[in-house]
C-alpha cells in the first residue's frame, strides 16, 4: 500500500476486504486510484469513507475501473447519467425516484450479460439509522473451503442465465428492447480470476434457468446448495452504512444482498454504477 502510505487502512474482516479512510477520490492521483483498484482485486471489496461525489464525479471514478455497464431499467437512472442507477425509496413530487426493492436476495450483478459486471460501486447519499446493511459473501474463500467432492461436482458445470427469467420472477414483463439487449447467456459455475489465476465459485440463483446437462429441479438445487454453503457466517462481511460511504466489490468472487429496513419511516438513497467485466473464464 505504498501509494496510500499517508492514508489509514484496515481489513473489513480478517481475510476479506479493505477499509480506506482519508482519501478523497475526487482529488486522488492516478497512482492512488490504481492502488485502490489493486486492493479491490486482492481483497475482494473496498470501502472508502467520507466521500462526496456528484453524478459526474461518480461516472469519472467508475471509468477508472473500466467501461461502465448499461442499465436495463432507465426509468430509475439519474437524469443525463444513464450509467447511474438509483436505489431508493425516496419520493420526490409524486413518484419514487429509484428502485426501493433493488439488491435483496443473494446474487451477483449482471450475470445475465455476456460480460457480467466486474465490480459494483455504491455511493451512499442517505442511509437509515438501522437496517439496510449490505452483506458480501466471499466466493473465493468458499471455493477454497469446499470439500473436494463438492469441488468436483461443480467443476466444468455451466449455468444458463436469463434476464427474462429474472423479470418473470419479479412479476415483470421483459420488453422487446430488453430482450434484444440481454439475450440468454451461459457462464461457468467456477471461474478464473484473470489478475492472479485464482479459482472462485460463481453461483447465483436469481437469473439461473438451468445447469446445462442436468434436469431441473436437480440443477437449481445444486446451485442453491452451493449458495447456502457460500453464505455461511464465516464467509460474510456485513457492511453497516454511513453517509458518504463508497463501497466497491468484485462481482467475480462475491455474492451480495441487501437487508430490510423501515421503508415507511426511513430513507435509503444510493447511487450505483457497475463496470463491465470480461467474458467469464472457466476454471
Amino acid at each position: 500500500m505504498e501509494a496510500l502510505a499517508a492514508i489509514r487502512t484496515g481489513p473489513l474482516k480478517p481475510d476479506f476486504g479493505l477499509e480506506i479512510v482519508g482519501l478523497d477520490v475526487t482529488r486522488a492521483s492516478d497512482a492512488e486510484l490504481g492502488t485502490v483498484r489493486d486492493a479491490l482485486f486482492k481483497h475482494g471489496a473496498v470501502v472508502l469513507r467520507d466521500q462526496s461525489l456528484d453524478p459526474a464525479s461518480q461516472v469519472k471514478f467508475t471509468h477508472f475501473f473500466g467501461e461502465p455497464a448499461e442499465n436495463a431499467r432507465l426509468e430509475f437512472t439519474v437524469p443525463d447519467f444513464p450509467e447511474i442507477f438509483v436505489i431508493s425509496n425516496k419520493i420526490v413530487g409524486d413518484r419514487v425516484i429509484g428502485d426501493p426493492e433493488a439488491g435483496f436476495g443473494w446474487h451477483t450483478d449482471y450475470t445475465y450479460g455476456k460480460r457480467p459486471a466486474m465490480c459494483t460501486i455504491l455511493h451512499a447519499l442517505e442511509v437509515p439509522p438501522v437496517g439496510s446493511d449490505t452483506l458480501l459473501a466471499d466466493l473465493l474463500s468458499a471455493w477454497e473451503a469446499l470439500p473436494d467432492e463438492r469441488r468436483r461436482e461443480a467443476s466444468g458445470k455451466v449455468i444458463h442465465h436469463s434476464y427474462e427469467q429474472l423479470m418473470r420472477k419479479q412479476g415483470r414483463t421483459i420488453t422487446p428492447v430488453q430482450k434484444e439487449m440481454l439475450p440468454d447467456v451461459y457462464h461457468p459455475m467456477v471461474r478464473l480470476l484473470p489478475e492472479d489465476g485464482r479459482k472462485s465459485l460463481w453461483v447465483a440463483k436469481g437469473t439461473a434457468h438451468e445447469v446445462m446437462g442436468m434436469p431441473n429441479p436437480e440443477g437449481l438445487d445444486l446451485i442453491q446448495s452451493l449458495v447456502d454453503f457460500a453464505t455461511q457466517d464465516q464467509f460474510i462481511y456485513r457492511h453497516k452504512w454511513r453517509r458518504g460511504d463508497l463501497l466497491i466489490w468484485d462481482n467475480r468472487r462475491t455474492l451480495h444482498t441487501g437487508t430490510p429496513f423501515d421503508m415507511k419511516n426511513h430513507t435509503r438513497h444510493i447511487h450505483r454504477t457497475w463496470v463491465r467485466g470480461e467474458v467469464p473464464i472457466p476454471a
